[in-house]
């Protein structure tokens, strides 16, 4: 992976060019829009331009962005199928001092998005990695949907199939904090006929669509209610669900839960197997723990 020399480091706002300052060495991760291409930073916009090299999901996509800006930095694809073939060339760029952006086709990279492994490796060469945040369409739809926000669990994208979803599903019954979701819109309504099914078709929720686009729309209601309404339209983008927790003062079967710690000591540890099922039914870690040393004994 080679990098041409670029001396136009410029990009221009509302018929305004602008220079770019000189980046330092590293690996920015840089946080574009999720849909209005106004939503921004400018120092999103100067890392940019400035940068030797722009990694992008898909660089087609990425083109309207940054051809709006009239960025001219030399961009690269880095994709899932891609990217671990692809880090070694990187990390020499990096170790060349160069100064390399990665994007994702939309929003915050690696939220359910490539460059993790480009990350960690990194950092495991102690090369810098820098954050330029910015949009999110988690964050903008938590901040939305009227659901608590003091606590919540981004579970990303639910399996496709039906067992392993249903099983997904299962582990996070009895979280008590808000649960995210992204799904796409072809299995929009059947992720959301699962939850009902599994986490109960009462359980009050809000779905966020097309997010600061022209048709930007939020649903809410029950499960139940949701997955009826949104099985008889058709919808366009992927989609952000949002869950509310489950009641704290429900009543969790202690007979299953000790059933199912005395099921996972058998091949885990007992700190693991502690963790797991205090996490699974939101149960305090010591009660669990105590209740293993007496199976262990």
């Amino acid at each position: 992976m080679s990098v041409s020399p670029d001396t136009t480091r410029t990009f221009a706002v509302a018929g305004h060019q602008l220079l770019a300052p000189e980046l330092a060495p590293g690996l920015y991760i840089v946080s574009t829009p999720i849909g209005n291409l106004r939503d921004i930073t400018l120092r999103a916009l100067e890392t940019l331009a400035a940068a030797d090299l722009v990694l992008c999901e898909d660089t087609r996509m990425s083109a309207r962005l940054l051809d709006h800006y009239a960025i001219r930095a030399q961009r690269k694809p880095l994709h899932e199928h891609n990217e671990k073939a692809k880090i070694g060339e990187i990390m020499s760029l990096l170790a060349e001092g160069k100064a390399i952006a990665l994007i994702s086709d939309a929003g915050t990279p690696l939220l359910s998005d490539p460059g993790y492994p480009l990350v960690r490796a990194v950092r495991e060469e102690g090369i810098e990695v820098f954050a330029i945040p910015g949009a999110s369409a988690l964050l903008a739809a938590l901040a939305t949907a009227g659901l608590p926000t003091d606590r919540f669990t981004f579970a990303g994208f639910l399996p496709s199939k039906s067992a392993a979803r249903k099983k997904a599903l299962s582990e996070l019954r009895s979280r008590t904090e808000t649960l995210v979701f992204y799904e796409s819109p072809k299995r929009l309504a059947t992720s959301l006929s699962a939850m009902a099914e599994t986490l109960g078709p009462e359980r009050q929720a809000a779905v966020a669509m097309e997010l600061t686009k022209k048709f930007e729309r939020m649903l809410t209601g029950s499960l139940f209610e949701l997955a009826g309404r949104l099985e008889a339209e058709p919808q366009r983008g992927e989609a952000v669900i949002l869950v509310a927790g489950a009641d704290e003062t429900a009543q969790i079967d202690p007979d299953a839960w000790q059933a199912e710690l005395a099921d996972e000591l058998r091949s885990k540890s007992l700190r693991d197997a502690v963790d797991e099922v205090a996490q699974r039914h939101g149960l305090r870690r010591r009660q669990v723990y105590e209740h293993a040393l007496t199976l262990q004994n």
